[in-house]
């Protein structure tokens, strides 16, 4: 009897593992989409019904959706949900509650791209390159854009910590923030410069953009304007039709603007200027960098493909995806990447690269050479309507690449001394330009920075436990001399003037005003082009 039973057991079990094993190769030799869909059916309700820890069917299928896009490895492809949502929508415009820093995620880490003027980041002394590594104490590593962005937004007046890790610094920084409603200018107040070139900066391409750009260059024209240069630098991009729209603002009708290539119908089209350009006797030159990108790279490629402008800077970031947003209710949409960007001449602006961190090792290499162009990986020759040669690869590559300064050894000793007291010395320097400003002993922006107003930085670092070695002070050289200068512009004389000071040292900047000097029209400024030396920026 035992034996019988046994008998029928092992049977059962043979019957049971046989069986089985006959239905998955069955199930695996199967290779059509019907067959699939039903093996992820039966996958998902075993384990809405058998596995250990209890799931619903609804946190089932937001686990099976956020595994497909995880798998497109595309951190722009992302299922948008309530305040993810709501902020896509407050990005158009420009308003929200929060920070004031545009960011991305590099190497794994939400990278602050640059803080917005007149911030609460701005404030707080959050630089670019920072790396905010917690929030609240929650690690943000691994964070795509969309995570960063609702971790950091908030309500206005709401508290939030932040711990940074910046370059050369041995310790994380830890601050503490306010967050604010925040109106964000796509285009700052311009400045005229002498010799009549004016200055109009495009920080976001948004939904007014097309509309303040026009109203500054109209109103420098006002003031006599002979040339114009558009900073482009660090502008994260934005709006297509914007970028469109500001294009069109500087070509002829018929020109192409851009171009989106996809798969889906409707992928494949081609943006033309519509009307005749505003202001065709303006030089203008383009300034770009390493934060350059999206659709202010549409605005710098456009103009470069038809010689409307000479770029100078150095290559851009190369994000040249097209998302579109597709709603699922009234509270989500999926938003994927469905095309990709082309110049005029046929260059994409996305870089070729396996992932995004190799992608922002390609910026990052392209930015810190030597002067030397990056490596050209398209198998194309693209040129421009004059016939000039241009670059492809990803991103775009300045006409004149001019680097922005790099600090020396004692510069560099100077900020590793500062270590995680770099907050202190903010306010050391913020409490320098007050007490100047109250002693009234500063009367023009031209002012000069004296060596006592470097003792006093010192002391009032002293005052607070920071104490730095004599070579250390020496070595803070003429970086210690620059920040107490643009920080006493700001509060004595304003942000217009703290601008102008910075101008004096920037190398970018200064080489566009050297080529509009000697340049009296849009052709005889790109023919500078192929004479103007390419230098990486340095200080001795």
């Amino acid at each position: 009897m035992k034996n019988r039973i046994w008998m029928v057991v092992a049977v059962a079990v043979g019957s049971f593992l046989t069986g089985g094993w006959l239905m998955q190769a069955g199930l695996a030799s199967g290779n059509g989409a019907y067959v699939k869909a039903r093996r992820f059916d039966d996958v998902l309700s075993y384990v809405s019904r058998f596995y250990v820890d209890s799931m619903g069917e609804d946190q089932l299928y937001d686990k099976a959706t956020d595994g497909l896009l995880e798998e497109l490895h595309d951190p722009y492809s992302v299922l948008l949900k309530d305040d993810d949502y709501k902020a896509l929508t407050e990005t158009t415009t420009g308003n929200y509650g929060g920070l004031g820093i545009q960011i991305d995620v590099r190497d794994g880490w939400i990278t602050v791209v640059a803080p917005l003027p007149e911030t609460p980041a701005e404030r707080a002394g959050v630089q670019t390159g920072d790396q905010i590594i917690s929030v609240d104490g929650k690690s943000t590593q691994g964070f795509k854009n969309d995570q960063a962005i609702k971790t950091l937004r908030g309500p206005a007046g709401s508290k939030v910590e932040l711990q940074i890790r910046r370059p050369g610094m041995a310790e994380p920084l830890k601050l503490s923030l306010e967050r604010a409603q925040i109106h964000v200018r796509s285009v700052p107040p311009s400045t005229l410069f002498a010799d009549s070139i004016g200055y109009v900066a495009l920080n976001q391409v948004s939904e007014t953009s097309t509309e303040e750009i026009k109203a500054e260059v109209n109103g420098l024209l006002g003031k006599g304007m002979k040339s114009l240069i558009l900073d482009l630098r660090t502008n994260p991009g934005g709006l297509l039709d914007q970028g469109v729209k500001v294009s069109d603002l500087f070509l002829e009708p018929g020109q192409e603007i851009v171009s989106t290539r996809g798969r889906a119908r409707g992928s494949n089209r081609h943006f033309q200027d519509d009307a005749p350009q505003l202001w065709p006797q303006l030089p203008i030159v383009v300034l770009v960098n390493e934060g350059t990108a999206s659709a202010a790279e549409i605005i710098a490629g456009a103009l470069q493909d038809h010689d409307r402008a000479l770029v100078i800077g150095v290559p851009t970031f190369g994000k040249g995806l097209v998302q579109t947003l597709f709603p699922l209710s009234e509270t989500s949409a999926l938003k994927i990447t469905t095309a990709r960007w082309y110049t005029p001449s046929g260059r994409t602006i996305q870089r070729v690269a396996k992932s995004q961190e190799e992608q922002i090792a390609q910026v990052e290499r392209d930015a810190e050479g030597a002067g030397k162009p990056p490596e050209d990986t398209s198998t194309q020759r693209f040129k421009s309507d004059a016939g000039r040669f241009l670059r492809g690869g990803g991103g775009i590559v300045p006409d004149v690449t001019i680097r922005q300064d790099t600090l020396t050894a004692g510069e560099k000793a100077f900020a590793a001394a500062l270590g995680s007291h770099i907050a202190d010395y903010r306010d050391a320097l913020t409490a320098e330009a007050l007490d100047l400003k109250n002693r009234k002993s500063i009367t023009s922006e031209g002012f000069m920075v004296t060596p006592a107003m470097r003792d006093d930085i010192f002391n009032r670092l002293k005052a607070k436990g920071v104490v730095l070695s004599d070579s250390a002070r020496r070595g803070s050289g003429q970086l210690i001399d620059q920040q107490i200068g643009y920080d006493v512009a700001r509060y004595l004389f304003g942000r217009p003037a703290e601008f102008r000071r910075r101008a004096v040292d920037d190398p970018q900047l200064q080489a566009a005003f050297a080529l509009l000097r000697k340049a009296q029209t849009p052709k005889q400024l790109i023919d500078l082009a192929a004479t103007a030396a390419v230098a990486p920026a340095s200080r001795n």
